[in-house]
Formats: structure tokens, C-alpha cells, sequence
């Protein structure tokens, strides 16, 4: 009987560098047979299913601030690539300023996987399902790399360039996510429509986000993100020009619903048929702006 689980090879080596030259070094010796990991939540079981062939297995957490979480009112939020899910979550900054993300990390898998599973990790995956993607770009997020010519930095919009392909080269290791302090005001919402209420995969995932700003024609900004419906995480500018350009109301927020649609190009799998993610990529996001809409409107 054949096994749809074959289990980790036998040859997989752990590597445990002492800091992260050492670990770039060993990367780049090793390019196409070596992975750094994190929480391996994703990379064990790519290896398990025999997708990647990975030979050795490089240890980054702990390497330079990786495990720690910091916010500065004046500056912004830095978590470091091997900070779990939970702990992120559980963070009073998050809560108080950045909920969305909190809101984003609730809908990964379980709890038990979240104690492992981190945000860096998820956005360097690059699935085009990632739950926490989405808000991590539209919260601004900026992924401080590590390679072999020293320290740089990635804005996340425009980073993935195709499902698990992303601005990242041999050698390179993501050390930590920095989001700038939100506008005054904001709401956000993240919509997740899966076969279960836990542990799917997205069928269409919607992040939303809004916040007044005078310096727009409707007096607000919003920015939309959308999962599983396109080859990378997608933002939707047409539908966020739109809102910042016509006084808001409920016949421009399904404008802007519309929109989304018309910019997606699902696939049919499994799962669910293109026609029914495009349908409710249309009603989520809908849903999604209705509800920041009627929240900041009220608070402004």
C-alpha cells in the first residue's frame, strides 16, 4: 500500500550557526540543498511530502534579536522572524494598535500549530493563502533581510513573485517584520472563508483596512488585500482609488466589491470552483468594507 506520507528523509542534517555570517556563509555554500528555518511548521511538511528536496536544515532562531518583539511609540512594531503566532497575538501593542494582525494570526490552523508557527515565516513561504500576508501588507509591513552583502530591507508589497517565490536570494535570511505605527482612527477586518472554521486553508481570504485622512476627496483611505484567488497575495488599487476619490456610501463600497472581483484570476481546484471565489471575493469584501465603514465613520 502506498504511503501519502512518506515520512523525512534520512539524510536531512540540522546546522545550529552561531550567528547570522555564519549562516548566510553556509547558505550560499549549500544553495538548492539548504533552508533556513523557523518554526518549520511549513518546511517539515514540505519535506515529509517529498516536495522539497532539502538536504540540510539551518537553524536561525535566536540569531540576532529573532526571538524578540518590540514596540516604540514613535517608531512602530518589530517582530523578530521566530517569534510565534501566539505571542504575537497576546502582545498588548498588538492588541491596543495593531488588532488586525492579531485578528489575522487567530485564523492560522490551531493553537497548538501557532505556538510554533510565526509571521515571518508565513510571509516567507509566499502561499497564496497565507492568513497573515494580507494585513501585514496593508499594516505596511517591511521584512529586515540578512545576506551575504549585509543587512537590507523588503517592503512586502511588491516582495512575492509567485506562490513560494519572493524577492529572497541564496544566503538571505529574514531576521524581522517592522510595521509603522497605524493612522488614527483605522479599523480592519480579516474575512476568511474555508471548507471548517479551523485549520483550512483559505478558499478566499479578505483583508480590509480604513481610516480617515483629509487629505483624500472622500475623507477616508482604504486598502484591500486578497488570498487564494491569484499567484501572489493581492492588493486591489483600482477598488482603493475609488474609495478615496467619491464620497462613501453603500453603492461605492459594492463599486468597490466589484472591483476586487474583476481583479482576481482564481483557479478551480479542490476546493472550490474559480466562479464561486471570484463570487465571494465580491460579497467578503463587501462585508468587509461595510463593516470598517460603519466603524470609523462612527469614531471620526
Amino acid at each position: 500500500m502506498n504511503n501519502a506520507h512518506p515520512g523525512l528523509p534520512d539524510f536531512v542534517e540540522y546546522v545550529k550557526p552561531a550567528s547570522l555570517e555564519e549562516a548566510s556563509k553556509f547558505l550560499v555554500a549549500h544553495a538548492g540543498e539548504s533552508r533556513p528555518f523557523l518554526g518549520a511548521t511549513d518546511c517539515i511538511v514540505r519535506m515529509r511530502d517529498g516536495i522539497w528536496k532539502t538536504k540540510y536544515l539551518v537553524d536561525v532562531k535566536g540569531l540576532d534579536g529573532t526571538n524578540q518583539i518590540t514596540f516604540d511609540p514613535a517608531v512602530g512594531l518589530t517582530i523578530g522572524a521566530a517569534v510565534p503566532m501566539n505571542k504575537v497575538a497576546a502582545h498588548p501593542a498588538v492588541i491596543k494598535h495593531y488588532p488586525l494582525l492579531a485578528e489575522a494570526c487567530h485564523w492560522v490552523a490551531s493553537y497548538q500549530l501557532r505556538s510554533r508557527a510565526t509571521i515571518v515565516g508565513n510571509i516567507c513561504n509566499a502561499s497564496p493563502a497565507g492568513d497573515t500576508i494580507g494585513a501585514s501588507m496593508l499594516l505596511e509591513g517591511v521584512l529586515r533581510v540578512f545576506g551575504p552583502d549585509g543587512y537590507r530591507d523588503e517592503p512586502l508589497n511588491g516582495f512575492f513573485k509567485g506562490p513560494g517565490r519572493t524577492n529572497l536570494k541564496p544566503g538571505d535570511i529574514a531576521v524581522s517584520v517592522s510595521f509603522p505605527l497605524p493612522p488614527q482612527g483605522n479599523s480592519g477586518r480579516y474575512i476568511k472563508l474555508g471548507r471548517n472554521k479551523l485549520g483550512d486553508l483559505a478558499i478566499v481570504g479578505v483583508t480590509a483596512f480604513g481610516y480617515p485622512d483629509s487629505s483624500a476627496a472622500s475623507g477616508y483611505r482604504f486598502r484591500i488585500a486578497l488570498a487564494s484567488v491569484a499567484p501572489i497575495p493581492l492588493r486591489v488599487p483600482k477598488a482603493e482609488e475609488l474609495l478615496a476619490s467619491k464620497p462613501i456610501d453603500e453603492a461605492v463600497l459594492a463599486e468597490a466589491a466589484q472591483l476586487a472581483y474583476e481583479s482576481c484570476t482564481p483557479i478551480d481546484d479542490v476546493r472550490g470552483s474559480a466562479r464561486y471565489r471570484k463570487q465571494m471575493v465580491r460579497n467578503l469584501t463587501r462585508n468587509a468594507l461595510v463593516d470598517i465603514w460603519s466603524k470609523i465613520r462612527k469614531d471620526a
